[in-house]
């Protein structure tokens, strides 16, 4: 039998919950959620010298980098996994089971975590549908919708800007005969609202506009196009992903009918999101799964209780701390952004930094490639963009539908600051941005030319 020696190696559940304390010392957790993270501190990683007859040395794990890529997905909470434990182990049984103990505790577990993500939208918790994320809520709100309503409305509206999982939706619709109209952007990211009204038609049936962008962190102004669509008879749909536990939301003043939401955007579990559908006025959605009838028949398929719980916890905690986390993000934006844009010149901040959220900070560095400056910030996890198309070596369509040029876009770095983010972090991305974006231009012989005052949009260019 093969013996093993143990070596310290600080993990990630164990430095977040170090984080998490730092940064919420009245707070508490369960001694499980505790133990659950510090066991996550001894790791085995050699075999000892008794079993292999040599000398096996550990090699240190080097520390992980600073995760500022807020918008792709945000840690789990410690208190939102307390919170789902119990359903893992002990508390394991189907809310739909109606005949035992084990389902009545699951369905009132899944009961009480529809009311608390109900009362962060000030909705009524029967309006709250669960389903596996964002992308299936976009999905079954814009093909229901349309689809539901067909005989009579074949019109859609949307934006130039969505996430990828609405325009394509959209383009599915097209295929089937819809029309879809994409509504462009200004330069500050922002739609035009009189566009938007001039757009709509009496066969219109769904506008679908994102709150908060992923990738620019501009925020449309929901509650004027809700008063659009509504003195239209249009339903309003907004993906708010991005902006659901970070900035105040009423879907009754702000006349929203659908509204989908995702579990791992707001420190909860992935595999898990939520759609709100409004019952009054009722919308009517044609379902994309067929099933059991769960969630008013709109979502067929098993409610993962541990998972709902999650969202639940996340969403209440969101609400009773989204003051304090809105000020401290707003101030580590601020430090972020004036750190960089202080010290370096010719960058750009993507959308209009007063209608958007702070959180979401869009720069584009002229004259370097932004997947170099990606590459070279090792120690910081950053993105260009949406994590969604981040395969593609296209341009951001976002920035290009804003009037960026490809070059700009090309060169854009999102920032994503959130709840565990300190300021000591920024002050060292800060510092590295800095300094990688000085050493990149060094070597580009365009910087040279912008030095020399040369006017590179004057420039011929030779095609080869």
């Amino acid at each position: 039998m093969h013996s093993f020696t143990k070596v310290a190696r600080p993990l990630s559940g164990s430095r977040l919950l170090l984080k998490f304390k730092k940064l919420h010392p009245y707070s508490e957790v369960s001694p499980f959620t505790k133990d659950f993270a510090f066991r996550r501190l001894t790791q085995v990683v050699s075999p000892s010298i008794n079993a292999l007859g040599f000398e096996a040395t550990s090699v240190e794990k080097p520390n992980r980098p600073i995760y500022l890529d807020l918008q792709a997905t945000t840690p789990t909470d410690p208190r939102v996994l307390d919170a789902m434990m119990p359903y893992l182990t002990e508390q394991y049984g189907n809310p739909h089971s109606r005949t035992h103990a084990y389902g009545w505790e699951a369905e009132k577990a899944v009961e009480q975590a529809r009311a608390h993500v109900a009362n962060l939208i000030k909705a009524d918790p029967k309006e709250i549908v669960f389903t596996s994320g964002a992308t299936e809520s976009n999905n079954i709100s814009v093909k229901g919708v349309a689809r539901f309503y067909k005989s009579s409305k074949k019109h859609i509206i949307t934006t130039q800007i969505e996430h990828k999982c609405v325009l394509d939706s959209c383009r599915v619709l097209a295929e089937e005969g819809f029309d879809v109209t994409y509504l462009p952007v200004q330069p500050s990211g922002l739609i035009d609202l009189n566009l938007l009204a001039e757009s709509i038609r009496p066969d219109t049936s769904l506008v679908s506009i994102m709150t908060v962008n992923n990738e620019i962190g501009v925020t449309q102004p929901i509650k004027e196009i809700g008063q659009i669509c509504r003195s239209k008879k249009v339903f309003l749909h907004t993906d708010a992903a991005q902006a659901v536990g970070k900035i105040p939301l009423d879907v009754n003043e702000m006349n929203i009918d659908l509204m989908s939401i995702s579990g791992h955007k707001i420190y909860g579990p992935k595999g898990v999101g939520a759609l709100y559908v409004r019952r009054k006025p009722r919308v009517r959605v044609e379902a994309l799964q067929s099933g059991g009838g769960q969630e008013r028949g709109l979502r067929s398929g098993t409610v993962p209780t541990p998972l709902v719980v999650g969202l639940g916890e996340a969403c209440k905690i969101a609400k009773e701390e989204m003051e304090y986390d809105s000020k401290r993000v707003k101030k580590l934006s601020q430090r972020l952004v004036d750190g960089i844009m202080g010290k370096v010149q010719h960058v750009v901040r993507n959308g209009d930094p007063n209608a958007s959220y702070p959180g979401c900070v869009n720069l584009s560095f002229a004259y370097i490639e932004g997947e170099s400056l990606l590459m070279a910030l090792k120690d910081i996890a950053l993105s260009s963009g949406s994590a969604c198309t981040s395969a593609s070596l296209e341009p951001s369509y976002v920035l290009r539908a804003l009037g960026a040029d490809d070059d700009m876009a090309h060169s854009s770095i999102r920032f994503g600051i959130g709840r565990f983010t300190t300021e000591q972090e920024i002050d060292f991305v800060v510092n590295k941005v800095v300094q990688h974006v000085d050493k990149l231009r060094e070597m580009s012989p365009l910087w040279e030319m912008v030095q020399e005052g040369i006017d590179l949009k004057s420039i011929q260019w030779s095609q080869h």
